[in-house]
């Protein structure tokens, strides 16, 4: 392919590519299922690879992340983003609008929105292309976090149709809950703690330095206003309603999520719908947001000291509800992290009918007090999730003492255990508490591990009540036999359970290494381990010092991956396992050439071409080792903007080639 046939073919693969995630991720539609969608993206990386020269800063192929940025830029609003005064009461909400009506002499339209529960953040386009995105920071000055929002493919990376050539557009980057709810299922089954909200997730989310992981959260946004030096129309609403035909995903005013209205009984209208309805909307809102239409209106009513003075938002109440407190159980976690559940008299709340609310830990019930048949304040956490907030005292009997944390596991009855600065009590019983066996072989067999077809919860449940199984290792000498007296095993499904266990067995390492459940051990933490150390032998053998130097692997990861491998039955679990078939080391990849064989390379700062994560596969895949600090043994530090003057000192200091990412694209070309 030639270069010309090159640059065009990436341009026509770009449009095709943000023309279907526009499609999917703003207007619910799609002409293309994941597969094709996955191949047209898979063509244009390997054609950027290729060719970087004609690689677009919003290419498509950025959605991914990849990017790693050590501090956030602090960068001047062009146009101030002033907060908006709030009100709590119909009363508050009328008599705005009087004090508006009276500022103006004509007949006034309001605009009545969503007050969505994210980050609010500010996007600069110039020529249809995203140049820069700004948190509200003060209102005067916000953090650049650029390269995250670029992996919301929610937000377009270039703009079509009669777009302004220069212009800001302001919004909300949310986390759905959908999203929030998977996270925290994936944090549970790692033995994390669990998020609070869907907002405050989405705040964390926004000022991760690696956009990598960014691009794993699901952040999505709604996008609503538009500031320029030109006129855009006559009206907040019309705007939105033309930015939506740029490619903006803005409130719909077929759901009610925007709405135009010429008076007080309009905008009560909306207010009162949405108090009801907002728990059934898949993201958090807290309020309603009413604006003056008409631009010339609102330049005309101008601005108090602190906000304008032709918006105002209206904020919801949380639901409280009161119910009383009937038990306090306790579940075991599958690593063995002890959760205890208020059991409550049945309330509804928020459209659902709630029975339990978790307490979290031994410290959240110190905190509220809690006794025995206490009433208990009841709310829903983020629109989600059941919470006690507090106890009616009023009606605390005195014939009830206060609730006591156990301490003794509730299943196995081994002495609980709470290591320093842990939240959580554990029960240190792993090899025999029934529901942390379970639940280990619950997340062995589950898609993203061992994907093993024909096993869910009730056949372990089964295989466990029989003793068939007592670990993961046990479904590796299962025998048709033994299934076939079992209740609901017919000989099809025996065939397929046991063709399942043998496919398992060509599941990659990294997900193997996930598939074990070391504490704190994720889908991302297993790939860079095996990505580092090639080997489950050299992670067993691996120093503090060593598990430390690998990338986002932090103290509380090296301490749990170290104590995992110092017990003498995890061992032998692993050997029984090998005995199995199963993959533990990393699969040999086909190199690219041999150019850097036998040369050690350190990466520092940020690059225009490729992410750090790219650049450390293409050593890789041309024979070379990627190191995470300098030393004598270091033959070229890969610098780019920003690069930690530590790691430029200590490579003068040696006297290591620094090259940068462009002479690093020429040696590899070579």
């Amino acid at each position: 392919m030639t270069q010309d046939e090159a640059k065009q073919k990436i341009l026509v693969l770009s449009a095709e590519i943000h023309r279907h995630n526009h499609l999917y991720y703003v207007e619910n539609a799609s002409q293309l299922d994941d597969f094709d969608f996955d191949m047209l993206l898979k063509q244009l990386e390997a054609l950027e690879l290729e060719f970087p020269q004609f690689a677009f800063e919003n290419s498509p192929s950025k959605r991914v992340g990849g990017d790693i940025t050590k501090k956030f830029e602090t960068v001047r609003h062009r146009f101030p983003m002033l907060s908006l005064s709030n009100t709590y009461s119909e009363e508050e909400i009328s008599e705005w609008v009087t004090r508006v009506q009276k500022l103006v002499a004509e007949p006034i339209d309001f605009v009545c929105e969503l007050k969505y529960d994210g980050v609010a953040i500010g996007i600069h386009y110039e020529n249809g292309q995203l140049l820069k995105a700004v948190t509200r920071g003060d209102g005067e000055k916000g953090e650049d976090v650029t390269n995250n929002v670029k992996t919301i493919r929610s937000i377009p990376l270039q703009l079509s149709n009669d777009f302004p050539l220069d212009f800001d557009i302001r919004g909300e980057i949310f986390m759905p809950h959908s999203q929030f709810q998977r996270i925290n299922l994936e944090r549970e089954a790692i033995g994390e703690q669990l998020f609070a909200n869907p907002r405050n997730t989405a705040s964390g989310t926004l000022k991760m330095q690696d956009s990598k992981l960014v691009a794993e959260r699901g952040l999505d946004s709604y996008l609503y206003g538009i500031y320029s030096t030109e006129p855009i129309d006559q009206g907040h609403y019309e705007s939105v309603m033309r930015a939506a035909s740029w490619g903006f995903k803005t409130p719909n005013p077929s759901k009610r999520f925007i709405e135009k209205t010429k008076d007080l009984a309009g905008i009560m209208d909306f207010i009162r719908y949405w108090d009801l309805e907002r728990s059934n909307l898949p993201f958090d809102i807290d309020g309603i947001v009413i604006k003056v239409n008409n631009y010339q209106q609102q330049k005309s009513m101008g601005f108090t000291a602190k906000s304008p003075r032709w918006a105002t938002s209206f904020k919801f109440k949380a639901k409280r509800v009161e119910t009383a407190l009937i038990t306090v159980s306790y579940q075991v976690g599958r690593t063995g992290s002890i959760t205890p559940v208020a059991n409550l008299s049945p309330v509804l709340i928020g459209g659902t009918t709630v029975k339990r609310a978790s307490l979290h830990n031994a410290d959240q019930i110190e905190k509220l007090m809690l006794h025995e048949n206490d009433v208990v304040y009841l709310e829903k956490g983020g629109e989600i999730i059941p919470k006690i907030v507090g106890v009616n005292l009023d009606k605390r009997s005195g014939d009830f003492g206060p609730i006591q944390f156990i301490s003794n596991c509730p299943e196995c009855n081994a002495l609980l255990v709470r290591s320093e600065g842990e939240a959580n009590h554990y029960c240190p019983n792993e090899t025999s508490c029934p529901p942390q066996v379970k639940g280990k072989i619950q997340h062995f067999i589950s898609r993203k591990a061992l994907n093993i077809d024909g096993l869910g919860e009730e056949t372990i449940e089964l295989l466990f009540e029989k003793e068939l199984i007592r670990d993961v290792s046990d479904l590796y000498v299962l025998k048709a036999e033994q299934l076939l007296q079992l209740d609901r095993m017919a000989e099809k499904s025996v065939s397929s359970l046991l063709a399942g266990i043998e496919l398992s067995k060509n599941v990659t390492f990294e997900r193997v290494l996930f598939g074990l459940g070391i504490r704190f051990v994720g889908e991302t933490v297993a790939k860079k381990l095996v990505r580092y150390f090639k080997n489950i032998d050299a992670i067993q053998s691996a120093t503090y010092d060593q598990l430390n130097e690998v990338e986002e692997i932090g103290e509380k990861i090296a301490m749990s991956v170290q104590q995992y491998f110092l017990d003498t039955s995890n061992l032998a679990l692993i050997n029984r396992l090998k005995s199995a078939g199963l993959c533990f080391v990393k699969e040999s990849e086909v190199l690219d050439s041999t150019i850097l064989r036998d040369k050690t390379l350190v990466i520092s700062g940020t690059f225009s071409v490729f992410s750090r994560e790219e650049l450390k596969e293409l050593i890789e895949k041309n024979g070379g080792k990627v190191a995470s600090s300098v030393s004598s043994k270091t033959d070229y530090l890969v610098a780019g903007d920003n690069m930690g003057p530590a790691k430029l000192k200590a490579a003068n200091g040696f006297g290591v080639n620094i090259i940068s990412e462009e002479n690093f694209i020429k040696i590899i070309s070579l």
